[in-house]
């Protein structure tokens, strides 16, 4: 029981740290993004550029402190994986961008709902089973 307590625990604070550091890259990549899709370039384009600027931040934030203390030391599988992570996010904002502002004409801002709501649930699940495991 008592270890069961600790797992649920460490998971809460893996999850309060992954939080922080995500609104904080949230906070990023959305005024990457809406700058960069209502007055530079097309939506899905601004996309890439932000999810860019945001993975790499990341990585280093939830690897050495959202993740911290779990899992074996950092190698080349590790950072493989939490890119093939990443890509799954990026794909899904992708997804939401090319709907919510093409086939629906949404506005740019429209994306980051789910981008924001949807996608680091996601990831963070992904992260803690197949990457800071």
């Amino acid at each position: 029981m008592a270890s069961r307590l600790n797992v649920s625990h460490q998971t809460f604070g893996q999850l309060v740290r992954f939080a922080l550091v995500g609104l904080f890259l949230a906070a990023i990549y959305s005024a990457i993004y809406w700058y960069l899709a209502t007055y530079v370039m097309a939506p899905v384009l601004a996309v890439v550029i932000a999810f860019i600027v945001s993975v790499s931040l990341g990585f280093v934030l939830h690897s050495r402190w959202s993740f911290r203390g779990h899992g074996r030391e950092e190698d080349h599988r590790m950072k493989v994986k939490f890119l093939l992570v990443q890509f799954s996010g990026f794909l899904l904002n992708e997804a939401f961008t090319w709907v919510l502002t093409g086939p629906m004409h949404g506005p740019t801002w429209w994306p980051l709902i789910p981008a924001i709501f949807v996608t680091p649930f996601a990831t963070f699940a992904l992260n803690r089973q197949l990457v800071f495991n």
